[in-house]
């Protein structure tokens, strides 16, 4: 592979303006205040506390912003191997203008300072915009969210559902929904029409997707609503579900969340496979990870039932990937969707990225999502994988097949920018 290839591929490449599919951006606050906002990322305190720094030092209470970082420096030094560092320091070096090599001791605390100078401009989001080339950030907006206060054109609405799925048996949840609906959800008729009232306002906000995290045992299925009915009436009277009652309850919503995506023509977007707390022990977000025995034959029938949906799909092992590749293969509605969570890493990612280019068309593929809190990880991020993509394009197309260096920037950019246009196209309000 000529290295001078991939440079300037990559150059190329880093001059694309894009549109972040899947973030977790709070739009009320999307940059960062200070360093401790940065090293607040769970990947750095997970990191830290797999390390051997104690979670009640990670997350004692009552710290300053200069305290909390304080308490985390120690956890740094074991972590400078990882690419999750090597993020924090091209933050450090890009936006603070950062010389050194490492974060330590020494250094931390001027570091501190000159970060806490240049996020308190108050263009500071501009400028972090600007610099990322970023046009546009989707969000994940809880189903109750008012979708007031900001710009909903650039902070793109994503309806997430986790919780009218799998927490609706929980009265607060219950009551959200009411708020947000004015439906009670007391019977399968109300539930529906509850539902489709939170995909309007969405959609009249310009949320472009539906999305929700799957656990690895789940199995989505149609379930008539007759069946449904004594098991809202039992939450009506409070009455406490069996498991059995609370699996027909959460397939029975997901089935009229996809039955939405198909009349309001929206993308449902699939994170498949996270098994939740499973080292209770860990810090916060640091508790969660994939389960092997996870596979897509349990949405077999979910994509077959509905063609008319795009479903963008997340997997969180990269041995899982294969499998995504062939559904994407065979199924015209199934998309890859990015390097989630524990497959962010350039290994899985250039692994997985030459897999896809391999097989799957290239109109369905979403290259990347930086899954970001602040808006400050995006450079970083995107950085890593338009790196990985150029070594697959130099590699597998240039070298290997012939293709023209024109060619392997116009299949760089479809997945990398412009397939997220088209698979979560804007509308005019309905």
């Amino acid at each position: 592979m000529s290295l001078e290839l991939v440079r300037r591929l990559k150059s190329e490449l880093d001059q694309l303006s894009l549109v972040d599919p899947h973030t977790h951006i709070n739009p009320h606050a999307p940059a960062s205040k200070t360093l401790a906002d940065i090293l607040g990322y769970h990947y750095y305190t997970e990191l830290a506390h797999s390390a051997g720094l104690p979670r009640s030092e990670i997350e004692a209470a009552e710290l300053s912003p200069k305290e909390r970082v304080a308490q985390l420096i120690p956890g740094l030094a074991p972590i400078e191997n990882t690419v999750q560092y090597s993020w924090l320091l091209t933050i450090c070096r890009e936006f603070f203008g950062f010389q050194d090599d490492s974060i330590h001791a020494g250094n931390w605390e001027s570091l501190f300072d000159r970060a806490e100078q240049i996020l308190a401009q108050p263009d500071w989001e501009r400028q972090v915009l600007s610099k990322s080339r970023l046009d546009g950030v989707f969000l994940t907006n809880e189903f109750d969210d008012p979708l007031t206060g900001f710009d909903t054109s650039f902070y793109i609405p994503c309806l997430r559902t986790d919780d009218l799925v799998f927490k609706l048996s929980d009265p607060k949840v219950r009551v959200r929904f009411h708020a947000a609906t004015g439906d009670d959800a007391e019977s399968s008729g109300s539930l529906v029409r509850g539902i489709g009232k939170l995909f309007d306002h969405f959609v009249k906000k310009n949320g472009r997707a539906c999305a929700i995290s799957l656990p690895p045992d789940f199995e989505p299925a149609p379930v008539p609503a007759l069946s449904i009915e004594p098991i809202l009436g039992a939450l009506a009277h409070s009455r406490p579900l069996s498991h059995s009652e609370q699996r027909q309850l959460a397939c029975f919503v997901f089935w009229t969340l996809a039955d939405c995506c198909a009349e309001f023509r929206l993308p449902f977007d699939l994170m498949i496979g996270v098994n939740r707390r499973v080292y209770p022990a860990g810090v916060y977000q640091g508790q969660d990870l994939f389960d092997g025995r996870c596979s897509l034959i349990q949405y077999s029938r979910l994509f077959n039932a509905f063609p008319a949906v795009t479903f963008p799909v997340s997997v969180l092992s990269h041995s899982l990937n294969q499998e995504l590749v062939s559904y994407a293969w065979i199924f015209p509605n199934v998309v890859t969707s990015s390097h989630w969570w524990y497959s962010n890493i350039p290994a899985y990612i250039e692994a997985d990225c030459r897999a896809r280019l391999q097989a799957v068309p290239k109109t369905k593929q979403i290259g990347y999502y930086s899954d970001m809190y602040k808006l400050e990880f995006a450079l970083p991020k995107f950085g890593m994988y338009r790196q990985v993509l150029s070594r697959v394009l130099a590699d597998d197309f240039v070298i290997a097949r012939g293709w023209s260096e024109t060619a392997a920037l116009e299949l760089g950019t479809t997945i990398l920018r412009d397939n997220t246009a088209r698979l979560f196209p804007a509308r005019d309000p309905r």
